[in-house]
């Protein structure tokens, strides 16, 4: 077995050969423990039983068993669901010494004509990761649909603002338009985690199946971050009854917003698109790259290795300020100070 070895991002690697599969994988990891249990658990998998006698929908499940410490329950729940709900039976039934790249591009064609580029992308993406797992020596390639970009007509800040005003879900859409967050992020939120005008992104609860789970880690690295809190909204997270901001399903928050919007005339509009409009109004207001990914926690190459303590640098307070200011002005109606 190779040797752990630390890269250059900071995160763990290692690359293991195994003479049963005739190849060498690579595992990386931001904790050394975790890559170590990968290459074993990747090794073992091999000496269990022969290609010719495990079906694809066996390895599949191997495979999610294999990741299941390591994987997000949301991401465990959406690999379940692929073979569930969308692959063709004669395909999981097959022996894996069997398939080849032409079946595989004809299962892709099939999925094709029945779901969304996304959802085909994503069924592509679960063989592909069983087939390098499970049988590396098959080098295939295969031909995805183009995911189209979506073109979609945004209400201004100030019109969501107004229809939201005083309704229950105030808050929420104040931390999803205002804030930048996530439905899993504000969903996670307790009075408890702000502190002194400040507040630590780092829990999130989403939906396995039907069943609320709450994860201390976030979505990607870059989620878990500090916000400054204006006094507006951390007036309203005074007034909240009980521990958690919201007590509302992600399906409830859905549905309210859904409602209202549908009523002045957006039925496209969803919660999520809120972060949309909180990146283009950063766009609008000159909020420069580095600041905008902190603030929402989008992940990209030159944010990887950001020490999270940089955000509050006097630069960061300037823009918090600004966005801040701006979201003020629109609540309080005064359009010339925008």
């Amino acid at each position: 077995m190779g040797k752990i070895e630390k890269t250059a991002s900071g995160k763990y690697r290692m690359r293991v050969y195994s003479a049963k599969a005739g190849c060498t994988k690579s595992f990386t990891h931001a904790k050394k423990s975790v890559v170590q249990s990968m290459a074993d658990e990747w090794l073992k998998s091999l000496e269990t039983r022969p290609l010719s006698e495990k079906t694809f929908a066996e390895c599949v499940e191997d495979y999610i068993s294999m990741k299941s410490n390591i994987l997000s329950p949301t991401t465990v729940d959406k690999y379940r669901n692929i073979p569930k709900n969308q692959l063709s039976t004669e395909f999981l039934n097959m022996k894996l010494d069997r398939i080849n790249g032409i079946m595989i591009q004809n299962e892709i064609n099939n999925l094709a004509a029945r779901y969304s580029p996304k959802t085909v992308h994503n069924a592509a993406g679960l063989i592909s990761a069983v087939m390098r797992t499970y049988y590396p020596a098959l080098n295939y390639k295969v031909t995805l649909p183009q995911v189209q970009k979506q073109y979609k007509e945004y209400p201004s800040a100030a019109e969501v603002l107004s229809w939201f005003k005083d309704s229950p879900i105030e808050l929420l859409v104040l931390l999803g338009i205002w804030q930048g967050f996530r439905v899993s992020e504000i969903r996670g939120l307790k009075k408890s985690d702000f502190h002194d005008g400040t507040l630590l992104i780092d829990r999130v609860i989403v939906n396995v199946g039907n069943t609320p789970i709450e994860k201390k880690a976030a979505k990607t690295v870059e989620s878990r971050r500090k916000m400054t809190v204006p006094p507006i909204i951390q007036d309203m997270v005074d007034k909240v009854d009980g521990e958690y901001i919201t007590k509302l399903s992600g399906e409830s928050i859905y549905k309210r917003f859904k409602r209202v919007v549908k009523k002045h005339g957006y039925p496209d509009l969803t919660f999520h698109d809120l972060r949309h409009l909180n990146a283009s109004i950063m766009l609008l207001l000159g909020v420069p790259d580095k600041y905008a990914m902190e603030r929402g926690g989008w992940s990209t190459t030159s944010t990887l290795k950001r020490v999270y303590q940089e955000t509050f640098s006097s630069e960061r307070e300037k823009m918090d300020t600004r966005i801040d200011s701006y979201f003020e002005n629109l609540l309080n109606n005064d359009l010339t100070k925008i």
